[in-house]
């Protein structure tokens, strides 16, 4: 069942207060939730019948986010 605001934001805390000495798999949508993490991990289906598995970590995106504002 989806959070509220208020129980989404305890979630993120616990998830704040863990995340240096734990490893978490958290399956969401809510941005708040994905923000905190490390490294996003997505499944794409170019083609009927084959899946991709795709990563993203977030500071190296974060980092390529900015040397293109930088650019322009």
């Amino acid at each position: 069942a989806a959070l509220d605001e208020v129980n989404k934001v305890r979630f993120c805390q616990i998830l704040d207060k863990f995340k240096d000495t734990t490893q978490f798999i958290v399956i969401t949508h809510a941005p708040p939730t994905i923000s905190r993490a490390s490294t996003i991990f997505g499944v794409t289906s170019q083609e009927p019948g084959v899946s991709k598995v795709i990563s993203l970590k977030l500071e190296e995106a974060k980092q390529f986010a900015k040397k293109m504002q930088e650019a322009v």
